[in-house]
């Protein structure tokens, strides 16, 4: 049995699809996102409308569902 996403990694599974290139940053309980590639106008839309509007704390759950820097 699959557990189902909570709605921030809804939105993050969501904003990957749509070829969104932002990573995770986690270190010391300070999370924040990083980009260093150009993402589809797609992306980067849905990120400005659906996340980055977000109150801060509902950001942050959504940021940590991103790939962070350190994966592959």
């Amino acid at each position: 049995m699959t557990t189902p996403q909570t709605n921030a990694a809804q939105l993050a599974a969501d904003y990957l699809k749509l070829g969104g290139t932002r990573r995770g940053k986690l270190d010391d309980n300070i999370v924040d996102t990083r980009q260093w590639d150009d993402e589809p106008e797609e992306a980067a839309i849905f990120w400005n409308e659906r996340i980055q509007s977000l109150p801060d704390e509902r950001r942050r759950e959504v940021e940590t569902n991103l790939p962070t820097m350190n994966s592959d």
